[in-house]
């Protein structure tokens, strides 16, 4: 691997984007960034003060406007270059999130690809901002419904997808005209925040559109939201936190729009006619990506009693058979946890399970920040084992009587982000989908998913809002209706 002083723009990559600067922070703090599976240093960044988070927003209101002025052909061609820019760096980028995020090769592909992807896609965005003419039961009266940027967005996003997260709300800001503040996650402030600042800024984007604060929780957390500035914050984590957030958000000065993208509990769901080898597949790579720190992940597996004890033996030898380890090795399906901390709870979590009497049929001792595939089955579905959303590769099996049992369990949850069924009877998946309580479900296809052209979003305390193509369009929009009075004509 490469030292980490020979990447391209290492250097840049010390301290705070903000109106176009890069410098360092002004609080007293030093954030230390860490690969998870070597441990070596990456870089060290003076934190942010509650000054530096006001001039970011300083910036970015000062920006703005003319930002929304710009030509629709003009923004949309930002991305162009920006995706070209993702095609040269691939390498660069790629390198960066694994060895930043822990993420193996193949996910790191993944999230680059979905990058590129948003970028592209933000360039057909500038044109849907358009408003209306609506009829209006007042002689001589026209009525315009306008559509225009909100102004200043806030941006919090998480360490699991950190470049993707945070882009999939950047790009489409950016492309109706709003400018951006983004705080990315402790444990992954370049790839979430530094480094996109940074192909943006080489794509030509005018100084104070987009800007990158890196600071502790306690210093500038709540002050983010609360801040009068930002019109809407797009936060994705936890849902403990983004409660936080909304409740800050609805009670602070100034009441402002959330998109909360928080956790989740995804069902996959296997019926009795499905293909056997399709669906372990499919749960396998839904449970196992990126060591299971995936919100859409597949957290439970719900499997017909017909199929189980088969579909038991299968997933459990091609689990056996998962490389695990560095995640640099182009076929190293589960690497790193992020860090200690969250070792630390899925190992509690396993413990309490063996404990409380989970039969566990695959497992290992975490090698470092590690961890081995770990595999329950006959696991009730009311259980802390399958209701707690792992963010480890662990898996619970669950075993339903029917189809109806199996839905009746697929819904059994707080959460309802995304979710997936096996089945080769198309039309009875599509009536079995229509009947989880989820944002999202794919029928023969793994739970996670997130493509910029269709919606995301969840339900019950999976989150608030939704994402992508014109859903995003009306989230960081406004509508203003102005009515006309014909002079000619009687007021009313």
């Amino acid at each position: 691997m490469k030292d980490h002083q020979t990447l391209p723009h290492y250097r840049g990559f010390t301290g705070q984007y903000i109106g176009g600067q890069w410098r360092e922070g002004t609080a007293a703090s030093l954030l230390q960034d860490h690969d998870p599976y070597t441990g070596q240093l990456l870089t060290e960044i003076r934190q942010a003060s509650l000054s530096d988070l006001d001039a970011a927003y300083a910036a970015a209101a000062q920006a703005q406007p003319a930002w929304a002025a710009v030509l629709p052909s003009e923004r949309a061609a930002l991305f162009l270059r920006a995706a070209a820019i993702m095609d040269q760096r691939h390498a660069e980028i790629v390198d960066w999130l694994i060895r930043e995020s822990g993420s193996t090769r193949i996910k790191a592909e993944i999230e680059w690809a979905a990058v590129k992807s948003g970028m592209l896609a933000a360039t057909a965005l500038p044109p849907r901002v358009h408003g209306r003419i609506l009829p209006i039961d007042i002689p001589g009266r026209e009525s315009r419904v306008y559509r225009r940027p909100l102004g200043v967005v806030g941006v919090i996003s998480p360490w699991n997808w950190p470049m993707h997260l945070s882009n999939r709300s950047i790009a489409p800001a950016l492309a109706v005209g709003n400018a951006v503040v983004v705080k990315p996650a402790d444990d992954t402030p370049v790839t979430g925040g530094l480094l996109l600042a940074n192909i943006y800024e080489e794509a030509g984007l005018p100084p104070g559109l987009l800007n990158v604060v890196i600071g502790a929780v306690s210093e500038i957390g709540d002050a983010f939201t609360l801040h009068p500035t930002p019109k809407f914050i797009s936060f994705t984590g936890s849902t403990r936190v983004g409660r936080h957030i909304g409740a800050l958000a609805m009670t602070g000065p100034t009441m402002k729009r959330v998109g909360l993208e928080l956790g989740g509990n995804a069902p996959c769901v296997v019926l009795d006619d499905a293909d056997l080898e399709r669906a372990v597949d499919g749960a396998i790579l839904g449970r196992f990506l990126h060591q299971g720190q995936i919100c859409m992940s597949s957290n439970r597996i719900i499997v017909d009693a017909s199929l189980y004890p088969r579909f038991v033996d299968a997933f459990v030898e091609k689990a056996r058979a998962l490389k695990h380890g560095n995640p640099n090795d182009p076929d190293t399906l589960i690497g790193p946890l992020i860090n200690e901390r969250q070792l630390q709870a899925a190992q509690g979590r396993l413990e309490a399970a063996r404990q409380a009497g989970q039969r566990q049929v695959l497992g290992g001792e975490a090698e470092g920040l590690v961890l081995p595939p770990q595999v329950f089955v006959d696991v009730a579905n009311d259980s802390p084992l399958a209701q707690a959303e792992q963010f480890a590769p662990i898996a619970p099996l669950i075993k339903a009587a029917d189809e109806a049992e199996a839905l009746h369990l697929a819904n059994q949850t707080e959460y309802g982000l995304s979710s997936c069924v096996f089945t080769r009877d198309e039309a009875r998946g599509v009536r079995f989908a229509q009947g989880i309580d989820a944002g999202m479900t794919h029928v023969n296809a793994i739970s996670p998913c997130d493509d910029p052209n269709n919606m995301f979003g969840g339900e019950k305390n999976s989150g608030i809002g939704r994402f992508n193509s014109d859903w995003i369009v009306t989230e960081m929009t406004m509508e203003h209706w102005v009515s006309i009075q014909s002079p000619q004509s009687r007021q009313h």
